[in-house]
């Protein structure tokens, strides 16, 4: 089995038990995986602490980029990084990826993924939406990425607020194909 080189950002955006989740979830499932490439804004290392309480961010054992740092590796599609995992997805990031402006390490990696045509996931999370998010979010679909908005599902009786954020990070790993144990709607668990 080819292994996963996977680069996750986490913006701003209030959400930061996506992220949390999301980094758990990734460290469950190493063994499908080669390389976790994490780009966290300076926002969103103040909204994980202000939601989460904690600083744990810095415990996961993934290579962590700083928001500028354009030499990271995956910087240039010449390091076959094949997904790109956004989460949680700021309007503001997602307008500079839908506008080609590679102003900082997610807008640059987001290009590269696109334009190497590989997978961009990005877990839109603002409400309500304005016809300048539909726009962008458009703009990234025609361009090969997948919009995943942060909206929770229930019918699998989630009973935590992890588990209820687990419902949309289940959803982000069957779209990036790792096999993951999660509930399927009228299938035997």
């Amino acid at each position: 089995m080819k292994k996963h080189k996977i680069i996750v950002a986490v913006t701003g955006a209030s959400g930061a038990i996506y992220a949390k989740v999301l980094f758990d979830k990734l460290v469950v499932l190493s063994n499908q995986i080669d390389k976790v490439g994490v780009i966290m804004s300076d926002n969103a290392k103040y909204v994980w602490e202000q939601e989460l309480g904690n600083t744990k961010y810095t415990n996961y054992p993934f290579t962590f980029y700083n928001k500028m740092d354009f030499m990271a590796p995956f910087a240039s599609g010449s390091a076959n990084y094949g997904t790109m995992i956004i989460c949680p997805c700021s309007m503001g990031t997602l307008g500079r990826i839908a506008s080609g402006t590679s102003n900082d390490l997610t807008t640059r990696a987001a290009d590269v993924i696109l334009k190497e045509r590989r997978k961009l996931v990005v877990v839109a999370r603002e409400t309500p939406l304005s016809l300048i998010h539909i726009n962008n979010m458009k703009t990234i679909t025609n361009s090969g990425g997948i919009i995943c908005p942060a909206t929770p599902s229930f019918y699998s009786n989630p009973k935590t607020i992890e588990d209820i954020a687990a419902t949309v990070i289940d959803r982000v790993l069957n779209l990036i194909n790792l096999e993951n144990d999660s509930y399927s709607w009228n299938e035997e668990q």
